[in-house]
């Protein structure tokens, strides 16, 4: 059995390019010899709530230093769906300041004197995954790009020799937000950029398989999400395989 390290964690007040007033949650194994490779997670779009800040203390557990970003500023969080779709959408009309604030986030967690900031990886989840995802298609100095239930539409399609990411998709079978049409899709701009990628299909996994609180969520928006115990344990082992070989 995997030996779980002591963490500690604390909040990182920073500021984005456009100027909103980010406060991201950082956890990091105080039981290891520092600096650790840094991870940058990327949450879902009710914001930086338990399930990203969970992620990110897992990932402390495991021997990481881990970043949860805020990307909407303030610490806002939500459980209601118009209002998280508000601010997303808000984001999604300039994808160019939504990019500058993840890689705000990114150079926050490089930073810090716990993190080596030679090794850094990205994940993320649902919004965050596009995130995620966007952030390696930019060419940012990221090992490794991991998306979880992820929006896969491209902000910008991955060009040749412009990804220093290995490139990891995590996606429900049972998804209708985000639909196997858009997997092929992926599937062939990553192709095209030749890029080195996985995708991992999970049976019966919703829209949010990783969120031990999709099911509450689902059931007061009215909306199709689900959390998959199943696949949320297999991606998860497989992120970890994939730190382990990029991250050293």
């Amino acid at each position: 059995m995997t030996t779980l390290h002591t963490t500690e964690t604390r909040q990182i007040h920073y500021t984005a390019p456009d100027g909103a007033a980010l406060v991201g949650y950082f956890a990091y194994p105080r039981d290891v010899a520092l600096p650790v490779a840094g991870v940058v997670v990327c949450p879902e779009w009710w914001g930086v709530t338990e399930h990203p800040k969970d992620r990110a203390l897992k990932l402390a557990e495991a021997g990481y230093a881990a970043l949860a970003i805020d990307l909407y500023g303030d610490a806002r969080v939500t459980d209601q769906v118009p209002i998280a779709s508000g601010w997303m959408m808000e984001l999604l009309h300039d994808q160019n300041a939504l990019i500058a604030r993840a890689n705000a986030g990114l150079e926050v967690l490089a930073a810090q004197p716990e993190v080596d900031g030679t090794r850094l990886a990205v994940i993320g989840f649902c919004f965050g995954g596009k995130v995620a995802l966007d952030m390696a298609r930019a060419g940012l100095d990221v090992k490794a790009a991991v998306s979880f239930h992820g929006n896969l539409s491209p902000k910008s399609a991955a060009q040749a020799g412009v990804v220093k990411a290995e490139v990891q998709v995590h996606h429900g079978a049972a998804d209708t937000m985000v639909p196997m049409v858009a997997v092929d899709s992926f599937k062939a701009e990553m192709d095209a950029a030749g890029v080195s990628y996985s995708v991992t299909i999970y049976p019966d996994a919703k829209h949010g398989f990783t969120n031990p609180a999709a099911d509450a969520r689902a059931l007061a928006n009215g909306v199709d999400l689900g959390y998959n115990e199943a696949a949320d344990i297999a991606s998860n082992e497989a992120m970890l395989s994939l730190l382990a070989r990029v991250l050293g």
